[in-house]
């Protein structure tokens, strides 16, 4: 993951490329035990692997064997990204970044996996942290976001009082220098039904994504999901800009406007649901910055509504270009995250609750300057049809190389797409058992959520992943040309 969160990897970095892809084979399988979903992003460092697990255990692993150097067990699962790097500017102590489901942030010693401090980011019991932090000169910059709207399923909750945020942490302490909320308003309560039950808003706006950073212009930029309740909050669904150095709001731009939705509108009574509900259309993934000729800087955020944005952050987000790559809806669109070179913007598509599960994927090429279509390599039918769970969704972060792309789906393939005309170079099935160096009886299943990690000529990601009811799993896989 770089500052930036173009998902790129360049050549020297990857240690492969298109001939290497082609010759991938399984090299390694570690199985994570009592787990039914693997969904945090492997990252790679020292000639290790750092995974974090829906146990809650974070794991060092040899990069090249799998073995495992040190378990560190966390308060509730871990499903971000590791982010490694000094505790201070001296760079002298070397620590592994990460958050857990209960909203709490950790450094633990990258050496030894000993804890150096914990900080809980948010006291609200629905918060959670799915997104990496950031760490950048001697600050860790966490997203904060939320479970909230599915807690507003029971009929009895008082919905809603979450707001998003991101906190900017000391680095080599944890104590908190500044946290930014996406909705500056706190909550109020707004009305009490017959039954008793309490509605409160404005709430939601969830940060599910890692923050990425423009070292230019000392700015953080972050996407948020919908609102929860009423009122309609203006920065949901919106890209929001905050000062790196203080925490305050730059500008916001919001895509989406009053889409306030929470469980309780699927519900007979619909006790919180609020008066007009929207579609669910978060900003689930990072936003890119990536710089174009003659000197210009874009944003391409990708959304849950089908449509990939190019956005000017000097003009306070003003849209560039827009392209619709998917139908969109709740667990549609563009889901975990584009991935993009110098050139390109690649954009799997979700489109999850597709009548049709055989045509709900799909991997678009975007020319980064304009967003035309350059090409489009429809979902390849999943040759797992009749099997519950299902479906040619491409809903994980896609990760790309020089030359290539990688892409997961939720028939539990993972596959490698040439840049230059979308050809797929290279299909694994992993939605099936694996014998692993740890001794845990695992299986793949679908693929969400995090994409594939590339570095030192290896290929890793994990499968498995029963929600939205795909096919569950709990391995990571590790692939090497030939095996090697």
């Amino acid at each position: 993951m770089d500052l930036a969160n173009s998902r790129f990897q360049p050549a020297e970095m990857a240690g492969l490329g298109p001939d290497e892809a082609r010759l991938l084979k399984l090299k390694w399988a570690f199985g994570f035990p009592g787990a039914n979903l693997a969904a945090a992003q492997p990252a790679v460092a020292g000639g290790r692997v750092f995974v974090g697990s829906a146990g809650g255990q974070v794991y060092s692993l040899d990069a090249a064997s799998g073995c495992t150097y040190w378990i560190y067990k966390a308060a509730a699962a871990v499903r971000t990204a590791i982010s490694i790097g000094p505790l201070s500017a001296a760079g002298a102590h070397y620590a592994v970044y990460f958050g857990d489901l209960s909203a709490n942030a950790y450094a633990v010693e990258a050496a030894t996996g000993v804890l150096l401090w914990k900080t809980r980011v948010e006291e609200d019991a629905n918060a959670r942290i799915t997104g990496a932090p950031v760490l950048y000169d001697g600050r860790l910059y966490v997203p904060v976001s939320s479970a909230e709207e599915t807690s507003a399923g029971n009929p009895s909750y008082p919905c809603c009082r979450f707001r998003g945020s991101v906190a900017a942490l000391d680095a080599r302490t944890g104590r908190q220098v500044w946290k930014t909320y996406s909705i500056p308003d706190p909550p109020q309560l707004r009305q009490r039904k017959e039954s008793g039950v309490e509605l409160w808003g404005p709430a939601g706006a969830a940060i599910w994504s890692a923050p990425t950073l423009d070292l230019e212009r000392k700015a953080i930029y972050v996407g948020s999901g919908n609102g929860y309740s009423d009122p309609p909050p203006a920065t949901s669904d919106a890209v929001l800009a905050i000062d790196m150095e203080t925490g305050n709001m730059l500008w916001s731009k919001q895509l989406t406007p009053n889409d306030q939705w929470n469980l309780s509108c699927f519900s007979l009574d619909r006790s919180s649901c609020p008066e007009q509900p929207g579609q669910d259309f978060d900003i689930g993934s990072s936003p890119i910055l990536r710089s174009l000729a003659g000197g210009k800087s874009l944003l391409v955020v990708g959304q849950k509504s089908g449509i990939v944005y190019g956005l000017d952050p000097d003009r306070g987000g003003e849209i560039v270009w827009q392209t619709r790559v998917g139908r969109g809806g709740a667990v549609g669109g563009v889901q975990w995250g584009p991935a993009a070179d110098g050139e390109a913007v690649y954009v799997a598509v979700s489109d999850l609750a597709s009548a049709l599960p055989e045509a709900a994927g799909g991997l678009h090429a975007l020319r980064l300057a304009t967003g035309e279509e350059m090409w489009h390599t429809p979902e390849p039918k999943p040759p797992c049809l009749g099997r519950l769970g299902c479906s040619a969704a491409q809903s994980a972060a896609v990760t790309a190389i020089p030359g290539v792309v990688f892409s997961g789906s939720y028939d539990g393939h993972l596959r490698a797409f040439s840049t230059a005309d979308g050809s797929i170079l290279w299909d694994f099935d992993t939605a099936r058992e694996f014998p692993t160096v740890n001794g845990v009886k695992a299986n793949g299943g679908s693929i969400n959520g995090p994409g594939p990690t590339v570095a030192g000529g290896m290929v890793y990601v994990n499968s498995g992943y029963f929600l939205y009811f795909g096919m569950p799993g709990n391995v990571l896989l590790a692939f090497s040309a030939e095996g090697r």
